[in-house]
């Protein structure tokens, strides 16, 4: 009896000292499209400063920056944000973003911006002792093949015919450089997963996800009985990458966390119509990651308004989505995505 008691110590002892030597940290990504960086909506800059700092992100992924009458958005955004107290690090970029609670040890740019048709940049910094690579995307607007489902060219948004040929779709689709962006980040990630690091990617793709355009949507939201392979997701999906809104909610018909168009209160409706007479709701912007021993996402909301733009008109609809709506004013015709994450090693 005492053998056994003194055992059954022993492996007490063990765990004790297994769970104590364990150390967990947790950190927090924003995809955040801030529109033309909040010049848009009056207030909005504050209004994007004021957001970053709500959701506590370690890492705000940012789309639409413009730098403005030869200022450097990023510069600003990281002055302002010091201004309500918060440190972040940043460095120079065009049309998309990053920011880092953590200083930047190194940061290139990886698809850069050409034409207007989009970026992709890269930073590499430490929490703790562990490295990370974090991507921001802001792909090609161009040849956006899902308004052309719905009856709308994808480059001018002019009414046509909808296209329902999946054959059609892709090629359409093809004709952006969204996949070619998404091709180079794949391979230069590929050496911040060699390296040990924690790689993230958040974006806004301009392209919906194959994960939404499933056989249980194909009637709903003017998808016109198609399942689509959407180039960029299925891409990201081969490689091995995981969606996080997709991971923790994977029924697209109960949760479709729609992020555009968002209907923004302050601004006029027909500054927020792409479409009038379609239902062009859908999930374009993301956080992907790639895994990780020890890493697992613990939470992942929709922040923005609860409401959408369909068919021309304000709506709201009942869905199952977690929403985290704005404080004051909300800067942008998107939703952002505010994702958490837990690292135990």
């Amino acid at each position: 009896m005492k053998k056994h008691l003194f055992t059954a110590l022993v492996l007490l002892l063990a765990v004790f000292c297994f769970s104590s030597c364990q150390k967990t940290e947790t950190f927090k990504v924003l995809q955040f499209n801030i529109w033309q960086e909040g010049a848009v909506v009056k207030g909005g800059f504050d209004a994007v400063a004021d957001e970053i700092v709500r959701s506590n992100a370690d890492f705000v992924t940012l789309s639409e920056v413009r730098n403005y009458h030869n200022t450097r958005f990023c510069d600003r955004i990281v002055e302002a944000l010091k201004e309500r107290g918060q440190t972040y690090y940043s460095f120079y970029t065009e049309d998309s973003g990053l920011l880092s609670r953590y200083p930047i040890s190194d940061s290139s740019t990886v698809y850069p911006l050409n034409d207007d048709r989009g970026s992709i940049y890269r930073l590499v910094t430490k929490k703790g002792d562990q490295e990370f690579a974090v991507y921001t995307a802001h792909l090609d607007y161009r040849n956006c093949a899902y308004y052309d489902v719905r009856g709308y060219d994808g480059n001018d948004w002019e009414k046509i015919e909808p296209v329902t040929s999946l054959d059609s779709i892709l090629l359409l689709n093809r004709a952006s450089v969204r996949d070619d962006a998404m091709a180079r980040f794949i391979s230069v990630a590929e050496k911040d997963k060699a390296a040990g690091r924690i790689v993230i990617l958040g974006g806004d793709f301009n392209e919906p996800s194959h994960l939404d355009w499933t056989e249980a949507t194909k009637d709903m939201r003017d998808h016109y009985g198609l399942v689509i392979p959407w180039d960029v997701s299925v891409m990201l999906e081969k490689a091995g990458y995981k969606d996080s809104y997709r991971e923790k909610y994977p029924d697209p018909v109960t949760h479709p966390g729609f992020t555009c168009p968002g209907d923004c209160p302050d601004i006029a409706l027909e500054k927020l119509v792409w479409s009038p007479k379609a239902d062009d709701r859908d999930r374009i912007d993301f956080i992907m990651y790639a895994p990780f021993e020890g890493l697992s996402l613990t939470d992942v909301t929709i922040v923005g308004p609860k409401g959408d733009i369909l068919r021309g008109e304000r709506v709201t609809e009942n869905t199952a989505d977690p929403i985290i709506e704005p404080q004051g004013i909300w800067p942008t015709d998107h939703k952002a995505v505010l994702a958490t994450f837990q690292l135990t090693k």
